[in-house]
């Protein structure tokens, strides 16, 4: 997504500025700001070729780092992994997000393995923060070679529009593989917003500063001003006929407010932070609009990163279900949606943050299970009135059950209808799972917000994670 602001403040800015547009007016403070490298003598840079800080955002800490490519491209050498580790190891003792502005060639030719080493050891530190406290890299320019390695280690990953990510660059590709590309059909923002790289977009580094800012306030500010919503509009009734779920995101969110997720990475789930009651909510949601809402691959492995980015940082999760089950064929089925499926089952079973579920229309099979049911550990579980929840759809499951009645029927199409109003009416009715305790309460769609704030209310006094407590002021 993009942030729009005045464009004047979305061009390039110099890595100092960078870090003054992240941080609090007057609160940044630079660290080992005159480093030398002794292997480049007269013409190292302070930092050699990299800003490193402390600051604050909303009055809470932040360490911070810049790279500088008017110095040697940005290249990583010694003494620029010196700096980067340092800030690292201060946010970890401090229990403090990181924020690293990423614009660098990737590892410094002249120091050779020095560089290498330099690498491995932010690595490293990223591995011994993960889970500790919020890591972000904002990528304004270059991230060659190993150096696209550090931000994928990272909470997220926001991408300017000048952007380029890439393991190898288009003159290797071109000389190994033959295959003539340019920089930003190789690894521009387009690529990588596509395949999960890139969580967030923005169209310059002022956009991108301010999208971090308000990405860590809903990490480390969990309440928030802003208590009305705009209201849920009509969710259509028919199982087929497509909406947009974002519409029910924001239309019962604080001052229907989302920050969504890598939206263009698995559309057909639905990822982003919300704010219900001035609390901090991470949301998890089939998209009908895009194949029907069903789970795949991609989308099963989308929302388990979130779900465990979420459960990390001690944010609640609130899940919007409607799905007709897991995408059925061959080309999913080879590309291993058994692992990737049960991923999701596992980040929701491991999770002890608060987390609710909701069915909005329909809830069938193992997808219903894979997004949060009661038994995997949902704290409560809500439905709307006309919700179906089952194996499976009417359909299909008089296609199995009663495949001869319908054979040997007069009119087989009526035959079928008939026998799946009927089977709907039986077995896949929301009052029907209510009943056999599969779902908490019916909750009518006017109702939802007001019920969920509720619920979280009431589990507030529920485990979150030790790294989430207590954070500095």
């Amino acid at each position: 997504m993009s942030i729009a602001i005045d464009p004047v403040t979305s061009s390039t800015l110099t890595p100092l500025q960078r870090l003054e547009a992240l941080c609090d007016p007057g609160s940044l403070t630079l660290i080992r700001s005159e480093v030398r490298s002794a292997r480049l003598g007269d013409r190292a840079r302070a930092g050699d070729g990299v800003l490193a800080g402390a600051g604050r955002i909303d009055g809470r800490p932040v360490y911070c780092y810049a790279q500088d490519p008017t110095f040697l491209g940005g290249s990583l050498g010694e003494a620029h992994a010196d700096s980067i580790v340092r800030v690292l190891r201060l946010a970890g003792r401090a229990g403090a997000p990181v924020v690293g502005f990423i614009d660098s060639g990737g590892a410094r030719l002249q120091e050779g393995s020095a560089a290498l080493s330099g690498y491995a050891r932010i690595f490293r530190e990223h591995v011994a923060l993960s889970g500790k406290v919020p890591q972000v890299s904002v990528i304004c320019g270059p991230s060659a070679g190993g150096g696209s390695y550090s931000p994928a280690l990272t909470d997220f990953v926001v991408m300017t529009e000048q952007a380029r990510m890439f393991l190898t660059g288009p003159g290797i590709v071109r000389e190994v593989m033959g295959e003539d590309v340019d920089a930003e059909t190789l690894g521009g923002p387009r690529v990588h917003d596509r395949n999960g790289v890139s969580h967030f977009t923005a169209a310059g580094d002022a956009d991108a500063a301010w999208l971090v800012r308000e990405l860590l306030s809903v990490l480390q500010l969990p309440r928030h001003g802003g208590h009305s919503a705009p209201g849920i509009p009509p969710v259509p009734t028919e199982q087929r006929k497509a909406y947009d779920v974002r519409g029910v995101i924001r239309g019962m969110a604080d001052e229907g407010w989302f920050l969504e997720y890598a939206p263009r990475w698995a559309r057909n789930m639905v990822c982003g932070f919300a704010r219900l009651g001035g609390r901090a909510v991470g949301v998890v949601a089939n998209q009908p609009r895009y194949l029907g809402g069903v789970l795949c691959s991609d989308s099963a492995a989308k929302a388990a990163r979130f779900v465990r980015t979420c459960n990390a940082f001690g944010v609640p999760l609130v899940v919007l279900v409607d799905t007709p089950g897991f995408l059925p064929g061959t080309q999913q089925e080879q590309g291993g949606v058994i692992r990737h499926g049960a991923k999701l089952v596992h980040a929701f079973a491991e999770a002890t943050v608060p987390r609710v579920t909701v069915v909005l229309r329909k809830a069938f099979g193992g997808a219903f299970i894979a997004m949060n049911a009661r038994d995997l550990g949902a704290d409560y579980v809500f439905a709307w009135p006309d919700a179906q929840i089952g194996v499976m759809g009417a359909q299909q499951a008089v296609s199995l059950v009663h495949r001869r009645e319908i054979a040997a029927a007069a009119d087989p199409v009526a035959e079928k209808e008939q026998l799946a109003a009927a089977y709907a009416d039986e077995h896949l009715r929301a009052q029907t799972a209510a009943a056999q305790g599969w779902v908490d309460e019916l909750v009518e769609p006017e109702d939802t917000r007001e019920r969920l704030i509720d619920a979280l209310a009431t589990l507030d006094g529920a485990l979150v994670p030790a790294a989430t407590r207590n954070l500095p002021l």
